[in-house]
């Protein structure tokens, strides 16, 4: 469990990276979902199923509260969000 949380701590760094809100929001959702997950079941596989139960909560309170906005990408790849057109 231990080593479980110590990779956590590395990993959520890096993933808070993401280019929109809402996949901040997922990977803040994820996170946390795999800690708790870990606190109450003790194994790696609860906090897996936490990690995704968070996560895919997460994207579906993200995307409902922000109506109106889209993701698009420009010619480098690289995603912003911005009001629909």
């Amino acid at each position: 469990m231990k080593n479980l949380l110590v990779a956590s701590l590395l990993i959520i760094p890096l993933a808070m990276t993401s280019c929109t809100r809402t996949e901040k929001n997922v990977t803040v959702g994820a996170a946390t979902g795999a800690v708790v997950g870990g606190l109450i079941g003790g194994n790696v596989r609860s906090a897996a199923v936490g990690a995704v139960i968070g996560g895919v909560t997460m994207a579906f309170v993200s995307k409902a509260t922000r109506p109106g906005y889209c993701i698009y990408e420009d010619r480098r790849g690289r995603r912003h969000e911005a009001r629909c057109r």
